[in-house]
């Protein structure tokens, strides 16, 4: 593994090039062994740390590698297990349903539907079938920018043909691109986005990044790759802090070079191989200097949220004045914990600076918020407040999310109770609030899977769409992180 040149704190581990007794050395071989290894490199102050912090951060990365070793190996398995519950589900959709599916069989006339395109749908718009925002919620409304951004967000999960004809047909806005970008890590295409127009607003533009693919297990290596590296400012004098190094990656991260304010003008770099942060900051500089009245707001879920929260970090690291001040809001939707205290510090003062709106959507016992885990020898942690909805989606601001790191025994038995609760809150919500809240029996099957791990039903679509239109209003406000 070469070192990494851009920076002189980091840890880099690469399960690729581990295997079972690699990653089982990880417990108990010494940082300067593990360092001739050809899946490890570190250059920390945790090298000196004491012996109960490098234990318990040696059992984070040995989980961390031994979860990517997996999803290595299952990644063939798991993406065709994806693709026969996606074509089953569009084939009794195509079809109008199981019994006119088995009429269509024997008639010979079933309607095969085509990967791809714009009737096609994922899992994840299985679990959340709407496709328009609220009619009761207006442009001026606080909550029209939220609405839209999570429906962007939910969008971008979708296939370009798809999200088009949502785009244009559903939500009656202007699409402006569908994008795939480049992971130079892992030598392939790993990141998509999306950006469209605002129809009741011209001047206002969507970017959202599409979060971590239920059935994609490059998606969940990046969520579980440990690695980090600690940034300094432009003039490489200041550190700004340590970050997630699977994030930066999905985000366009160069190899040895790092986050250069500029690419180098090489062909594949620009044309075959686009980067995610360099390819959008250039649209959105288009489109700056077309319409100087422009303004934007980035959006993401899970994964997509991180890659939305540190694209305004870069930004402010290549001080990138003109978009900082254009940038409207960022709403994130369950969104991990992307960086350190000092990072979280940076991100703070960067957002007051320039006045942007910060938006840390977290519902109930969801689990991607509550990771990675947040403990002195691991050091992340969220900044800014959790603006945190109960499973009545009552919110409320606060410093950080209950039982923040998920794994307790104290919240055992209420994480259990809520997911038993929102089964039964399925079944009673169009009744309740009306019939366009009635779950599909895609989402209701996804709830009981709830009830064996609490937390992961919680981190569907379906849950912070209805927050946006549910949810009682909350006003964010700065916390300082400390």
């Amino acid at each position: 593994m070469a070192t990494e040149e851009f920076c002189e704190s980091y840890l880099v581990v690469d399960a690729k090039e581990a295997n079972l007794f690699n990653i089982a050395s990880i417990l108990t071989c010494s940082t300067s062994f593990l360092n001739t290894k050809s899946f490890y490199e570190e250059q920390s102050e945790h090298v000196d740390s004491s012996i109960e912090d490098i234990i318990s951060r040696r059992i984070i990365i040995f989980a961390s590698m031994l979860a990517q070793k997996l999803l290595i190996w299952v990644e063939k398995p798991l993406a065709l297990i994806g693709f026969l519950i996606e074509l089953w589900l569009n084939l009794l959709s195509s079809n109008g349903g199981f019994l006119r599916l088995v009429i269509n069989g024997i008639l010979g006339k079933v309607v095969k539907p085509e990967e791809l395109s714009k009737k096609f749908v994922t899992i994840v718009g299985e679990l959340d079938q709407r496709l328009t925002l609220d009619a009761s919620i207006r442009k001026g409304d606080e909550r029209y920018n939220q609405a839209v951004s999570m429906m962007a967000a939910k969008l971008s999960y979708e296939n370009k043909d798809f999200v088009k004809a949502a785009i244009q047909d559903q939500l009656k806005m202007e699409f402006i691109g569908f994008y795939k970008f480049w992971n130079d890590y892992q030598n392939q295409f790993t990141t998509y986005a999306t950006m469209f127009q605002d129809a009741l607003d011209p001047n206002l533009i969507v970017v959202a990044f599409r979060g971590t693919e239920p059935f994609n297990a490059r998606d969940w290596r990046t969520d579980f790759d440990i690695s980090w590296y600690e940034l300094k400012d432009l003039n490489n004098s200041k550190p700004i802090g340590r970050i997630h190094g699977g994030f930066m990656k999905a985000l366009g991260l160069q190899k040895i070079k790092g986050w250069p304010k500029n690419l180098e003008p090489q062909p594949y770099e620009t044309e075959e191989h686009p980067f995610a942060y360099y390819t959008i900051r250039e649209k959105l500089n288009e489109i700056l200097k077309k319409n100087s009245n422009s303004k934007f707001i980035l959006t993401g879920h899970s994964l997509g949220a991180a890659l939305a929260i540190l694209f305004v970090g870069v930004l402010g690291l290549h001080e990138e004045t003109l978009l900082l001040k254009k940038l409207e809001g960022v709403y994130t939707f369950g969104q991990p914990r992307v960086g350190d205290v000092s990072f979280g510090k940076y991100m703070l003062k960067l957002i007051k600076d320039h006045d942007v709106r910060y938006f840390r959507y977290v519902y109930s016992n969801d689990i991607v918020p509550r990771l990675p885990y947040d403990n002195r020898s691991l050091f992340f942690k969220h900044f800014g407040p959790s603006l945190f909805f109960d499973s009545f989606y009552h919110g409320k601001a606060i410093e950080e999310e209950p039982n923040k790191n998920y794994f307790s025994v104290v919240w055992f038995l209420p994480k259990y109770l809520t997911a038993f609760w929102e089964v039964i809150r399925s079944f009673i919500l169009p009744y309740w609030k009306g019939k366009e809240y009635k779950e599909s029996h895609t989402e209701r099957l996804f709830r009981l899977f709830g009830l064996i791990i609490p937390g992961i039903a919680a981190h569907g679509p379906k849950d912070y769409v209805d927050i946006t239109r549910l949810g009682t209003e909350v006003i964010p406000t700065i916390i300082n992180n400390e």
